[in-house]
């Protein structure tokens, strides 16, 4: 049994990746989840049962929260939380494009602790422990501090809406995508681009693991109204995600609209 639970993850995440791998470009069968909640496909769901198994197996007091699992309230009663997305970007998968991968993390009192987003296709383990930096395929990875006018930034054309930004005012930015949410996050920590930003209500299974690696990496990390994430809550979204290097970040913060008060 591996030692450390970042060792724990990091092996998980390559065997999830061998099995993925067996199903991706050999037509999987798809289905697609009520609520227009998006596709799932059978490599989704022999990943997430190979996960499951074996990592409740490993660490059976720790709770456990998967997309690809029905949920349980047993996990808020529990010290630790596996936090899984068997694959994020299953569109790309689908697709047969490179961008998607596996996404673990462990959760302790509201705070990731230890994380790897694994990208098979790229053979890319990006992987995080709280307070001991971020690694891509153990390099030491750094997130930039771009100013605002400089900046290239992981988006979706819906947040450039005016609504979104005070005064209506959107920032001048250079926009590019990717289809993963977990890799984008990795992306802004190994220092490809400037920062990451979505406006749409997040699964902590897509962000908890590339959270902390974009943390560990020197990026500030938040919801979109600049509030410290949190995670293992009993609906398991956060209202969208806000990473940076910390003086574009701060300079994003002060240009979007404050939360209403519901919020």
């Amino acid at each position: 049994m591996p030692a450390t639970d970042l060792a724990l993850l990091t092996d998980a995440a390559r065997e999830a990746g061998e099995i993925a791998t067996r199903y991706f470009k050999n037509a999987p069968d798809v289905t697609h989840k009520p609520d227009g909640a998006g596709p799932v496909t059978e490599a989704d769901l022999a990943v997430n049962a190979m996960l499951e198994h074996e990592l409740r197996a490993a660490r059976p007091d720790y709770g456990w929260l998967s997309e690809e699992t029905e949920d349980s309230t047993a996990r808020l009663h529990t010290k630790r939380q596996f936090v899984i997305d068997p694959i994020d970007g299953t569109r790309a998968f689908i697709d047969g494009a490179k961008d998607w991968g596996h996404s673990l993390a462990i959760v302790e009192e509201g705070a990731v602790v230890a994380a790897a987003v694994y990208l098979p296709v790229r053979d890319q383990m990006f992987a995080a422990s709280l307070g001991e930096g971020a690694t891509c395929n153990n390099e030491t990875i750094r997130s930039t501090d771009a100013r605002l006018g400089e900046s290239t930034i992981l988006t979706a054309k819906v947040n450039l809406q005016p609504r979104f930004w005070k005064d209506q005012q959107v920032p001048a930015i250079k926009r590019t995508f990717r289809s993963s949410l977990a890799y984008r996050l990795c992306l802004v920590a190994a220092g490809r681009f400037d920062g990451m930003m979505t406006f749409r209500p997040s699964w902590e299974w897509d962000i908890a693991a590339g959270a902390l690696i974009a943390s560990e990496a020197g990026a500030t990390i938040t919801d979109q109204y600049d509030r410290d994430l949190r995670f293992n809550n009993r609906h398991p979204q956060v209202p969208g995600v806000l990473v940076a290097g910390p003086e574009l970040h701060a300079d994003f913060a002060a240009r979007l609209e404050p939360p209403s008060p519901s919020a």
